[in-house]
């Protein structure tokens, strides 16, 4: 996050100087006049958090400096100082719409008390203004497009889910649209007006995880030069997301359970137990239950996550979605790139209906995209799409029939991968990103699959 920036008005250089070196070494951002008329020509030219006028000062004095940062700014935090501590001052002041008011000498922790309580204000009025953003983006089941009888069974347990308190379990595989209803179950919610925020365990280093999910105190560990607020006293009110769940490593495990059960954590280097009112919503593309077997994932955190689950069948199972699907990406893309694609051709429309669609519909999304971009006339065209679709060859044609279904889609993902990786010159970062999973997913399937880059070139 930027520092917060403060503008000082002040006209006796030695108390402008203290307030200047106070005010920077806190870990403000700041700048220093010495009359009014300077202070507008800084406000008229840049932003700033905070303005700290002086209630006396030659050519525009604090009461006249105000006003005029009123017409231009009538929200920004002005806070008026004063040798001249009377009744009147102040009130005129305020009247004026200064937000607070100091005298002279300043008590400097006052002065600090003040401007985090409006640093705190700024950015509590922000993340409204982003939720109500968030909001008008319609994460709702309006925004869920489907057709198939399956995805409106979904649908209808999200409606009965979302305005209670439950801990809800979104199970499915990579791309079938886990986090779209994670959304919608936060905004069908009374805690809609509150945070949603999201944490893909999986993205993020194990080391690192811990310190993420519940904050850490400053000196906790190497390299913690401050105290950090964690996601869940962010999420306070509102719902919390976990995607991949079943990468939590045990000691987060315990911790996470310890909220679910007690509603409490601790920040890492710290013994103040802390309170929290979060609602917890988690996702995974594996099988715990296999995964419990293991010992890598405990079964009382199951059960406690597992109070509803809200299964997400893949795109080949519900194969009535994908028209609904392309004509709302068509859509999307044309006006995302600026282009008049109206529609696709019926040879391109059924290529798409054919294919098995191992990346449901992060896969659809991505090839309709791709197809936007490379159309050079209105109508996409089966050359408008990949070579394996435009010979008609679905992964489903080629399954060998003497394999299982599980050996059959591990070769498909293992030839994804290989692909990925050609495609983008062996950058693992990159791989992941265009399939849609994180690095450290990748780098699994990677040792999984014994898949050396190397040897492909």
């Amino acid at each position: 996050m930027d520092k917060p920036k403060i503008l000082i008005a002040e006209d006796e250089k030695p108390q402008r100087d203290l307030l200047e070196g106070f005010l920077k070494k806190e870990g403000f951002s700041v700048e220093a006049v010495a009359n009014g008329r300077e202070a507008l020509g800084k406000v008229e030219r840049d932003f700033f958090d905070i303005i700290l006028l002086d209630y006396k000062m030659p050519e525009l004095d604090g009461l006249h400096t105000l006003r005029e940062i009123r017409k231009l700014y009538p929200d920004l935090p002005v806070v008026m100082m004063t040798a001249y501590g009377t009744v009147e001052t102040a009130v005129a002041s305020m009247k004026e719409g200064a937000l607070d008011y100091l005298t002279k000498p300043i008590d400097l922790d006052e002065l600090l008390l003040i401007f985090h309580k409006v640093i705190e204000r700024s950015q509590l009025i922000q993340e409204n203004k982003a939720l109500k953003a968030q909001l008008q983006e319609r994460y709702t089941f309006s925004n869920i497009i489907y057709g198939s009888p399956k995805m409106e069974e979904v649908i209808g347990l999200v409606a009965r889910v979302a305005p209670s308190q439950a801990t809800v379990l979104i199970r499915g595989e990579s791309g079938t649209g886990k986090e779209l209803i994670a959304n919608a179950i936060h905004f069908a919610s009374p805690r809609s007006q509150m945070p949603l925020i999201k944490v893909n365990c999986s993205a993020i280093p194990e080391t690192l995880l811990e310190g993420e999910l519940f904050g850490h105190e400053k000196g906790a560990f190497t390299g913690a030069t401050q105290r950090r607020i964690g996601r869940f006293e962010e999420a306070s009110g509102g719902t919390i997301f976990l995607d991949e769940i079943g990468d939590l490593s045990p000691g987060t495990q315990v911790k996470l359970l310890r909220i679910l059960q007690e509603k409490e954590f601790q920040r890492l280097g710290s013994n103040l137990t802390l309170k929290t009112d979060v609602r917890v919503i988690t996702a995974t593309n594996q099988n715990l239950e296999e995964v419990i077997k293991k010992g890598l994932f405990r079964e009382d955190l199951y059960y406690r996550l597992n109070v509803i689950t809200i299964p997400l069948p893949p795109l080949r199972e519900r194969r009535e979605d994908i028209p609904p699907l392309i004509d709302y990406f068509l859509k999307k893309y044309s006006k995302v790139n600026q282009k008049s694609i109206s529609d696709v051709s019926k040879e391109a429309r059924s290529l798409l209906l054919r294919h098995s669609y191992p990346g449901n519909v992060r896969e659809l999304e991505n090839l309709i995209e791709r197809a936007v971009v490379l159309c050079r006339g209105e109508v996409i065209t089966t050359q408008d799409l990949p070579f394996h679709l435009q010979e008609g060859k679905s992964e489903i044609e080629f399954r060998p029939k003497e394999k299982s279904l599980p050996e059959s889609l591990e070769e498909i993902e293992k030839d994804l991968i290989i692909k990925a990786l050609h495609q983008h010159q062996g950058i693992q970062t990159r791989a992941a990103e265009s399939l849609g999973i994180s690095e450290r997913v990748l780098r699994y399937k990677i040792k999984k699959y014994s898949i050396h880059y190397e040897s492909l070139s």
